[in-house]
């Protein structure tokens, strides 16, 4: 089985949109298609901006609705705690945790639109970082 790293900005993309590919992405982890890998850092972040008043209002859900859908996550995901730390990797000191959760639970890619601060970093590791719509045509 896959093992996915999902990066906040495809997180927020499948609560903005219900028709896109990270959506797809989001409801294929929910069903278990691949293993989603998961740091506690990476569900703080995840939480923080999804709850945020602007995001709520984008995408229509309550705070109740998006913390059950984490809970679902969290219920079904790989957890990844960081043996090690590498600091700094990515282009933005702000990504170096999607990172660590894809080295440290031994990713098969990450699934994210900041190709630009993670694509270097990860092929220093042998993981491809992947738009969410190229990930799903590998998969």
């Amino acid at each position: 089985m896959l093992r996915i790293v999902i990066d906040t900005d495809v997180m927020v993309a499948a609560f903005d949109s219900d028709t896109g590919a990270s959506r797809r992405l989001l409801l294929s982890a929910l069903d278990g298609h691949f293993g989603l890998l998961l740091s506690t850092s990476l569900m703080v972040e995840y939480e923080a901006v999804l709850t945020r008043p602007a995001m709520l209002a984008r995408s229509g859900l309550g705070v109740g609705d998006v913390l059950s859908i984490l809970d679902d996550l969290a219920g079904l995901c790989i957890p990844v705690g960081f043996d090690f730390r590498w600091r700094p990797m990515a282009g933005d000191a702000d990504d170096d945790h999607v990172l660590e959760t894809a080295v440290n639970g031994v990713a098969d890619a990450i699934a994210s639109f900041n190709l630009k601060h993670l694509a270097d970093a990860g092929r220093r590791f042998g993981i491809p970082v992947l738009r969410p719509g190229d990930l799903l045509k590998r998969m």
